[in-house]
């Protein structure tokens, strides 16, 4: 595999701007991921952005939702639209497209840091490549947990970091990533 690693942009859509989806964690997500996507050009290095159609939610093709977020310029070398949450799961096989381009190793970012990243990284991990998990360049929302008790989105973040790092990825900032 060559020494490439792709950046994996997963769901930065419009819909994931509902307040509906409650409060969020690290209001600097998007800017980080529009860093990446920039150091990734620069080092013409491919990159694979993922929405999601998230049918009757606030993703879901043909609506405002589905549409991807501003710092998701220019033109990506691959675009996938997935239903389910892992990227390698999606209208394209993406782990077809990365072995045809000898690329053995990924970058994950994007929106919901514990749900399609999370899911996208150890998919990934487990199809044999070498994944970064771009923590600071994700997001996610404060969710209840089975007890009933609301948890902050930043302790969902870091505990999907504990979970993904070792075992399934090495967790990195947007500025090691760039570097």
């Amino acid at each position: 595999m060559s020494g490439q690693r792709a950046l994996v942009v997963v769901d930065v859509q419009r819909g994931f701007d509902d307040p509906a989806l409650g409060p969020r964690d690290n209001p600097d997500a998007e800017v980080n991921v529009a860093r990446l996507m920039a150091a990734w050009r620069e080092r013409g290095d491919p990159i694979v952005v993922v929405q999601h159609d998230w049918q009757g939610g606030p993703l879901e093709r043909g609506t405002p939702g589905f549409e991807l977020k501003d710092v998701v310029s220019g033109e990506a070398d691959l675009r996938l639209v997935k239903t389910v949450h892992s990227s390698f799961h999606a209208d394209v096989d993406l782990d077809a497209w990365l072995r045809e381009r000898e690329i053995g190793a990924i970058a994950v970012c994007g929106i919901q840091t514990n749900v399609c990243c999370e899911t996208t990284a150890r998919i990934g991990s487990d199809l044999g490549y070498d994944v970064w998990f771009v923590l600071d360049a994700t997001h996610t929302f404060d969710d209840v947990g089975p007890d009933g008790e609301v948890v902050p989105a930043a302790e969902i973040a870091r505990m999907t970091g504990i979970n993904l790092q070792e075992e399934f990825a090495e967790v990195v900032t947007t500025a090691a990533a760039c570097g």
